[in-house]
């Protein structure tokens, strides 16, 4: 693997992001191909993409912006998004990604989240379309203050002679807020270097072995999360490779595009979460694998959120005869607060999750391999190892080292760790240790490789024994009648113990006979009882921007009762 100060011919030296779109300009080959809702593509070379953002850049410094600024982002095109991020970049003025609204079924949280992000990072200028504006016209008048742009009649004025040239930009210098999704708690800003940028980039090139005249990129990932924004857009403009944006709305009607893009545009490396890698799989008939051809590809990456043993071994099988060789997926893990990448798989080596036994693993937090005794199994999947330049420890919870298959607490150390949370020195000061980052997740190290098993804070303890929630719903999502990927499993207070509660929206069948199923198959599965059932309707679970449920807002619903559905309890 290269070192992260290793780029491909021709790379960057630079130590500022700012510093890369100017070694851009000038420079020739491709860059941006943007797939527009109509189908029609948009190709910009990165030179020009980088001229345009430095162009854009002086106009926001003309509005009165000035460096350490913040500028908030709602921006659904993808190319305009680009280039606005790119043009705060470029002077010092620092984005915040947001999401735009996804629809009006969940639009008063919406609103409050988006509120809270506008407050907590102090944002003085916010980029909204014009089309956009009128329905969000009530997160306007709740947060006061807020100069807002249109970036297409913004950005379309000249650039007037002596407009302000914008000042020195450091290392050390914030260069965005990415605020955490909100799965396990309100969002909060993590600020992000400039310096963080450029190693994790860096990092991500290497362990991808991104080379300018091979490789070339397809994504759909939206732009305002951090595997779509470094991943995709950063990383690539670092190295000079070119990626094609599939936008995120028409991957989410129509899953079947994604490869389909890969094959025509004849892409190396993709990436996405391990439901969308079930989406895929569900909305490409074995029929019409004939048309693609994805022998091009080289690495599918999938991260974001826990993978699933089955869905990858089900992708890998499904697709094989559209040509995608074995050694393809690369499991990945990385978080805001890491930039993004922490660790990857190998590429080509065929996935092969690691299965322990149940007993000590739920019992006493050891991951013993299932080989050395009979019993029953759990497996993960591995996670590969640090990226280059960095270093993964295990702890207990005093923070002191485990040996490997011992579960504790993942921390990672290394140049790509931001610089805390934006106004929240607690938090900071919990997560931002002199040991490294606290990530919040548990899992073990075996022959050095990464293994995820949950998040710390989302545990289910039950009569002194451990449960990750991720098993607990991939089991009661197999159950037919209910929408995989849409199921949370939480505790609540017992009289004598913790009790599991499971929410799941309801495909289709008899709430009753499904919950009776769900209970039933966790019981039989994992010899764990369930209290409680709640099956409610699709689209009821609360959800981050970036699709993921939000176990801690669900509980909380379900403890203030807002939740409800048909809900089945035990038999007394």
């Amino acid at each position: 693997m290269r070192s992260p100060e290793t780029l491909p011919r021709e790379g960057t030296t630079a130590s500022t992001f700012a510093q890369v779109l100017a070694e851009n300009l000038g420079r020739p080959g491709d860059g941006c191909t943007f797939i527009r809702e109509d189908g029609h593509e948009h190709s910009v070379s990165w030179s020009e993409l980088s001229r345009e953002a430095l162009r854009r850049g002086r106009q926001l410094l003309r509005s009165g912006l000035r460096k350490g600024d913040r500028i908030a982002l709602i921006v659904p095109g993808q190319e305009d998004f680009v280039l606005a991020f790119l043009s705060a970049v470029s002077v010092g003025v620092i984005p915040v990604p947001m999401s735009p609204p996804m629809g009006l079924s969940k639009f008063e949280a919406y609103c409050e989240d988006s509120a809270h992000i506008l407050r907590t990072a102090g944002v003085r200028t916010l980029l909204l379309p014009r089309s956009l504006a009128g329905l969000l016209n009530p997160l306007l008048h709740a947060v006061e203050g807020l100069q807002v742009l249109d970036p297409e009649e913004f950005f379309a004025e000249p650039l007037p002679v002596g407009a302000p040239e914008p000042e020195a930009i450091l290392p050390a210098d914030v260069m965005f807020l990415q605020f955490t999704s909100g799965s396990t708690a309100a969002p909060k800003g993590v600020r992000v270097t400039h310096a963080n940028v450029v190693a994790n980039c860096a990092a991500i090139i290497g362990a991808l072995r991104l080379e300018r005249e091979r490789d070339r990129g397809v994504s759909w990932l939206p732009m305002y999360h951090d595997m779509g924004l470094v991943g995709f857009v950063l990383a690539p403009l670092m190295a000079r490779c070119p990626v094609t944006f599939l936008p995120t709305l028409r991957f989410a009607l129509s899953p079947r595009l994604w490869l389909e893009t890969v094959s025509r545009h004849r892409a190396t490396v993709t990436f996405a979460p391990n439901f969308g890698l079930a989406l895929a799989v569900k909305n490409t008939p074995a029929e019409e694998l004939q048309r693609l051809d994805l022998s091009c590809l080289r690495v599918v990456g999938c991260g974001a959120e826990p993978n699933h043993p089955e869905t990858l071994r089900s992708f890998a099988a499904h697709f094989a005869p559209a040509g995608l060789r074995l050694g393809t997926l690369v499991p990945c893990y990385g978080m805001a607060e890491a930039t993004l990448a922490i660790s990857f798989g190998e590429i080509g080596v065929p996935v092969a999750p690691d299965v322990i036994q149940k007993e000590p693993y739920h019992a006493s937090g050891l991951a013993r391999p299932a080989s050395e005794a009979p019993g029953e199994q759990v497996a993960f999947v591995p996670c590969g190892r640090p990226v280059a330049g960095h270093r993964i420890l295990v702890v207990d919870d005093k923070g002191n080292p485990l040996p490997e298959r011992h579960i504790g607490e993942v921390v990672f150390q290394g140049p790509s760790v931001a610089a805390g949370y934006h106004a929240d020195a607690e938090a900071t000061r919990r997560s931002f240790t002199a040991d490294g980052l606290r990530t919040g997740d548990c899992g073990y190290l075996a022959d050095g490789v990464l293994h995820v098993t949950s998040r710390e804070k989302d545990l289910l303890i039950v009569n002194g024994r451990n449960h990750d929630p991720q098993t607990v719903e991939w089991t009661a999502a197999e159950v037919p009648g209910l929408r995989k990927g849409n199921v949370v499993a939480f505790t609540r207070p017992g009289r004598a113990t913790e009790e599991v509660v499971i929410v799941a929206e309801l495909r289709e069948g008899d709430a009753a006979v499904v919950a009776r199923r769900v209970r039933g198959r966790i019981q039989r599965e994992l010899a764990l009882p369930v209290a409680e059932v709640l099956l409610v309707a699709p689209g009821e679970l609360p959800k981050t921007s970036s699709g993921k449920v939000r176990r801690s807002k669900t509980r909380e619903q379900y403890l203030q009762g807002v939740l409800r559905g048909g809900a089945l309890s035990p038999a007394n």
